[in-house]
């Protein structure tokens, strides 16, 4: 992880910027909580942390964005990220970029999440160019579903898949949701 030079996106209270070596530690953490990978099929290992902080900081050089290291400024150097990334796995919907987000259980519920996702789509329309933004979790995951929602993203159960990643795991149901740029300018000009 270099944390070399890159975008950094600022919102009222937060700073997504490219990730330090200091992150390392506390994303490592976050990765082995079992509250925060409640509706992933297995918790990460340091050494699985370490190596998706370097596939993170890739799509950074290759793409020009990512997963943006979230900071709190006067609060808390790192609480998890939130960005864009490009799916590893093929179905019918990828080619695509999908937003996401995976941030410490004691900076829940503090409207973080939306907040940071709602800068992340502004780059990802209006600076990336991009036509259509998607995000995914399992069936399970309301609070996801919530924040999906907030930033103004809609679901159609028709869309719904298994993930090829995950066979024979109980949490394999995932629902899709999307934003095209058409509607994410009229989500933002709304009242």
């Amino acid at each position: 992880m270099t944390g070399g030079p890159g975008p950094e996106l600022r919102t009222e209270r937060l700073l997504l910027r490219r990730w330090r070596p200091s992150d390392r530690a506390p994303f490592a953490a976050i990765n082995a909580d079992p509250t925060v990978m409640e509706h992933f099929p297995d918790r990460l290992s340091p050494v699985e942390s370490e190596m998706f902080s370097e596939r993170i900081e890739h799509a950074f050089e290759v793409q020009g964005f990512g997963l943006w290291a979230v900071e709190v400024p006067g609060i808390a150097p790192f609480i998890g990220f939130i960005g864009l990334s490009s799916p590893r796995f093929e179905t019918d919907f990828t080619p695509c970029v999908e937003i996401g987000w995976r941030l410490a259980t004691e900076h829940w519920g503090h409207g973080y999440a939306p907040e940071g996702a709602r800068a992340a789509l502004e780059y990802g329309f209006d600076v990336v160019d991009l036509d259509e933004i998607v995000s995914f979790t399992t069936t399970a995951n309301l609070k996801s579903q919530r924040v999906m929602q907030k930033i103004g993203m809609h679901r159609d159960p028709a869309d719904d898949f298994d993930h090829p990643g995950t066979p024979g795991w109980h949490g394999r149901r995932h629902v899709l949701y999307r934003l095209t740029a058409e509607e994410w300018w009229q989500y933002r000009s709304a009242p």
